[in-house]
């Protein structure tokens, strides 16, 4: 097999496996952990990934997804497995990275498939892909809109921008792509990403994060927000998983992803909270 021809030209065709951790397909969606499982139907999954990869450039359907999850959801689609791991906080994702990565590997050196879809924010996972990439499998990871703007990700996130940096393509899940998926419909708009929508009043924007993180640091015990104080002393950033959280609770608020400059706005803000200064000073 000339593994050469999947690479040439603007599209990629083959065949397309999907590998999905479904805590960080919950928090694509803006949903809690424990609430996935009602928002999310997996019998859209595989035809929703399908079309995003197509928008892409990516001409291959997803034949099989591989589930990764610490809860049963009682759904059972077809051309679907799944792989049961430990909780999150039980082990920090290490068992759904030994199992994803494995699936990887044998993927890959099998020679299986043309496209891997792995849709997971674990940075760990860089060997894994570098490794499948290696055996000529073509790896795209999905991602919320940071992608699109790479430079300004790698500043506040460099660990996530290295992963998604590795991907032959960045698959954007876009709000009508979550729509479809949370309401059980096939995907809308199979030819192009949908428009933006127009920017919202910076202001009421504003007021609205600053409850979020009021509400936030009001819940914080003492420890912990000295421990955060310190933190972003030295740092320019948010920690990683503070950062996904706080955009979790404010994406559910607004009912919809934040802009670029609205998280930029976000993070700021919260130094402010946490440290008592502007970000300038």
């Amino acid at each position: 097999m000339n593994s050469h021809h999947r690479f040439d030209g603007a599209q990629r065709q083959g065949t397309c496996m999907a590998l999905v951790d479904g805590r960080y397909m919950a928090w694509l969606l803006g949903q809690n952990q424990e609430m996935v499982t009602e928002a999310l139907s997996r019998q859209s999954l595989a035809p929703v990934l399908s079309a995003l990869l197509h928008q892409a450039g990516v001409t291959a359907d997803v034949a099989r997804v591989y589930w990764y999850t610490d809860k049963a959801d009682g759904q059972n689609p077809p051309d679907q497995v799944v792989r049961m791991v430990l909780p999150h906080p039980a082990d920090g994702g290490t068992s759904m990275l030994r199992a994803l990565s494995a699936d990887l590997h044998k993927l890959a050196s099998r020679q299986a498939c043309d496209h891997v879809l792995v849709a997971s924010d674990d940075e760990r996972l860089l060997m894994a892909i570098d490794d499948a990439q290696l055996h000529g499998v073509a790896v795209h990871l999905l991602a919320d809109e940071a992608a699109r703007q790479m430079d300004q990700l790698a500043k506040d996130d460099p660990g996530w921008a290295r992963l998604l940096a590795q991907a032959d393509r960045r698959i954007v899940l876009h709000p009508q792509a979550m729509r479809d998926l949370t309401q059980g419909r096939a995907p809308s708009g199979m030819g192009a990403a949908p428009a933006p929508t127009p920017a919202a009043d910076p202001e009421v924007v504003r007021v609205a994060l600053q409850e979020v993180i009021d509400a936030w640091w009001i819940d914080e015990p003492e420890d912990l927000r000295e421990d955060l104080r310190e933190e972003l002393q030295n740092s320019r950033g948010l920690p990683q998983e503070l950062d996904r959280h706080l955009l979790l609770r404010v994406r559910k608020v607004l009912d919809r992803t934040l802009s670029f400059n609205e998280k930029k706005t976000l993070r700021d803000l919260v130094r402010t909270k946490v440290l008592g200064v502007t970000a300038e000073e």
